[in-house]
């Protein structure tokens, strides 16, 4: 077990045992790798109809009040519980929006439903499954702490390539730049979270 592993442990069984102290920092810890998660869902079509921090925050506070529900006490169910949380709002919103579009008489197909960039994509595949980038690496919170010390542009490449496994070329489209500057700054965006996680481990593959 590691020692992140051992800590958010602790922490869950401290905050079942009524401390909350430990359970407002178990939730803090968290932020940011459930942060990452939501933002890789809506970066793709949904990235201009909801803003990614919505759906944290209705995650974070309905985990709260749930907490009482929650019966593991590891990390990996831990994490688990909060992804289905937000599996769960994020298609929620799907069906909103589906209804909504029904609502103005514009029949809408899932299967049919397009991106930003006019892509058919796939609305009722499982949008609760992290990035395996995210999943390959043990220290799943680490990660995405270090990717919240990433610079805008840092994040965004890392986002689209890593998160969401993009090819370059739709990455240089997304962010505006062309293949090699865009290729330029994954490269640098890389190092720098090798810096910050004190690791030599290659994290180019997507």
């Amino acid at each position: 077990m590691t020692d992140e592993s051992s800590q958010i442990q602790d922490l869950i069984l401290k905050a079942r045992a009524g401390d909350e102290a430990a359970r407002e920092q178990l939730f803090n810890c968290c932020r940011n790798y459930v942060n990452v998660v939501a933002r890789t869902q809506v970066e793709s079509w949904m990235r201009r109809k909801v803003d990614a921090s919505d759906l944290v925050q209705q995650t974070m506070l309905e985990a709260y009040q749930a907490f009482d529900q929650f019966e593991g006490d590891q990390e990996a169910e831990w994490l688990g519980w909060l992804r289905k949380i937000l599996s769960h709002n994020t298609q929620d919103f799907i069906r909103r929006y589906r209804t909504a579009k029904r609502a103005a008489n514009r029949e809408v197909h899932l299967e049919s439903t397009r991106d930003d960039n006019n892509k058919p994509v796939d609305l009722q595949g499982d949008v609760g499954t992290p990035s395996q980038f995210l999943m390959k690496h043990e220290a799943q919170i680490r990660v995405a702490d270090a990717i919240a010390q990433l610079s805008p542009d840092h994040q965004e490449v890392i986002h689209l390539r890593n998160l969401q496994r993009l090819p370059f070329e739709e990455v240089a489209e997304r962010m505006g730049r062309t293949r090699p500057a865009v290729q330029m700054l994954w490269f640098r965006a890389l190092k720098k979270l090798q810096e910050i996680l004190g690791t030599d481990e290659d994290l180019s593959e997507p």
